[in-house]
């Protein structure tokens, strides 16, 4: 009876299965034993026709066949620090406030602060200086500093490395914990060609500080510090301005500045250079634009001084196809809640870099995680303090790619 099950399960005829059921009912013992043999391989076939119908293993698809994939869920994850200087009516760092009289919004949404700090986070610190021909009187003053960065900016628990750069961007010292090497390798700077890439410099610290540990929500970590000695204007960089910034801004990178100037280098023995007052009347050009600008009420402002650095900073990483003529500086140390220091009229490079390690640790470093404000574009950051008369600056934002397409 089994082989006749077996049989029929196959699809036979009832004549070919009877023949089967006649075969085994016979005596002969060879016949027997066939049959059984026969039985096995069958019931074989049956058992693997049985798995090929509910198969383990992926399926390979057939041409044309529309497959239906499982949608692919990003989860965007950002830890941001927002350095906070607040001083007094009489311009004097106020340091005593806590956590509980900052106020920060992201687009304008109230932010949790998940860690709080004054000055007290180590300092992975980048130094770049331009060592150009064209400053080359300024360079044994800088060749001095070394030790004011190390003491004052990097402080005793932090780590630094050292970039130099004119028509080529070179790094001199890579991070170290040895304020010795750092002090050693800033004094044995060595004057370059004509050329100042500037933007390239910046980036290259930038991309550098990304790579030093950040702290986790709520715990504390390395405050990344960007020191740029440098004359304002760029001569040859590949990078954009605007970019830098962005990812300045993203990787939590603040920009500290000091601006050198070979026209300073020259008036140096004088007593005091005057910035020449504007020959015209306001709404007039009393002088020829700067060769291949357009002149325009802002162009002359940002010449004579009067820019608006915060929007300029804005503008700036929000189209970073375009490049910025001059106030580099300026606008990097806006954009990143640094600080820019001129070392026109009685501002050594020391005393600028003194100001610098000063204002850098009695800031307050603000961290959040945004929530609400999950869009693209430019985020824009606000901190208040719950105690008026004091003056806040922070940096104005971050720019937040939108998702991939």
């Amino acid at each position: 009876m089994l082989a006749l099950s077996i049989c029929r399960g196959l699809g036979r005829s009832e004549e070919g299965c009877a023949g089967i059921q006649f075969s085994i009912q016979s005596n002969n013992m060879h016949h027997r034993v066939a049959i059984a043999f026969m039985c096995l391989a069958v019931g074989s076939l049956l058992a693997a026709g049985t798995h090929a119908q509910a198969p383990e293993g992926p399926i390979t698809p057939r041409p044309g066949t529309v497959i239906q994939q499982a949608p692919i869920i990003k989860i965007r994850s950002l830890l941001v620090n927002a350095p906070v200087t607040v001083r007094d009516a009489k311009g004097e760092m106020v340091n005593t406030l806590e956590a509980r009289n900052f106020r920060v919004t992201d687009n304008g949404v109230p932010q949790t602060i998940s860690h709080f700090d004054l000055g007290g986070d180590a300092v992975s610190m980048v130094v770049a200086v331009e060592t150009s021909s064209r400053v080359e009187p300024l360079l044994p003053e800088v060749r001095r500093s070394g030790i004011l960065l190390t003491q004052t900016v990097m402080g005793p628990n932090g780590d630094g490395a050292v970039i130099g750069f004119n028509d080529s961007v070179d790094k001199l010292q890579d991070f170290t914990s040895s304020a010795d090497t750092i002090e050693k390798t800033i004094s044995r700077l060595r004057e370059g060609t004509s050329g100042s890439k500037l933007y390239d410099a910046m980036a290259l610290g930038v991309e550098m500080l990304s790579g030093r540990p950040e702290g986790t929500t709520g715990e504390p970590g390395r405050r990344r510090v960007l020191v740029v000695i440098a004359e304002s204007d760029d001569k040859g960089s590949e990078a954009k301005l605007g970019a830098v910034l962005r990812q300045a801004q993203l990787q939590n990178v603040t920009i500290y500045s000091v601006g050198l100037s070979s026209t300073r280098a020259e008036l140096q023995k004088n007593a005091e250079y005057k910035r020449p007052p504007n020959p015209a009347p306001d709404g007039t050009f009393g002088l020829p634009p700067v060769p291949g600008s357009v002149q325009t009420p802002s162009t002359e402002n940002a010449r004579y001084g009067n820019v608006d650095l915060m929007a300029l900073a804005v503008w700036a990483v929000s189209h970073i196809k375009d490049q910025i003529a001059g106030s580099g500086l300026q606008v990097a140390s806006a954009a990143t809640g640094g600080a820019h220091m001129a070392t026109w009229k009685n501002r050594s490079v020391e005393s600028a870099i003194d100001e610098i390690g000063a204002e850098l640790h009695s800031q307050y470093v603000l961290t959040y995680t945004p929530t609400g404000t999950d869009v693209g574009g430019y985020h824009e950051i606000k901190v208040d303090v719950d105690q008026p008369g004091l003056k806040v600056r922070s940096r104005p934002g971050y720019y937040l790619a939108g998702p991939e397409s």
